[in-house]
């Protein structure tokens, strides 16, 4: 069972890698990341230039209400939409790090657009 299970993830790695190949961030326009776990979910908008994260949001910081489901990925990404609207970032470029555009990396990114973010 734990030779299948890193297998999976050295394939994931594995695409996400092709991904950062063609994707990368500025200040102006950062690279919003995903990562998704069994229990959490986690997004970063990276300035890949200077090496830092300027902002960042994940389903702990919407306390026990929210749990890892399509809903709950929808929350995350309108908190960092706001987020970033707040920090002055308007446009940023989606990296998926791998996983499919479907599911909670869908609703996720969904609920980016709906507060503000344009990618």
């Amino acid at each position: 069972m734990s030779r299948m299970i890193d297998e999976r993830k050295r394939k994931r790695q594995a695409r996400a890698r092709r991904v950062r190949a063609k994707v990368s961030g500025t200040a102006e326009r950062p690279r919003l990341s995903v990562f998704r776990s069994l229990r959490n979910i986690t997004t970063q908008a990276i300035d890949d230039l200077s090496g830092k994260t300027l902002v960042a949001a994940d389903l702990r910081e919407l306390g026990k209400k929210a749990t890892n489901t399509v809903d709950g990925a929808r929350a995350v990404g309108k908190l960092i939409g706001e987020k970033c609207v707040a920090a002055g970032i308007k446009t940023v470029t989606f990296d998926r790090a791998g996983y499919r555009y479907h599911g909670k990396v869908k609703a996720l990114a969904e609920g980016a657009r709906e507060a503000g973010l344009e990618f």
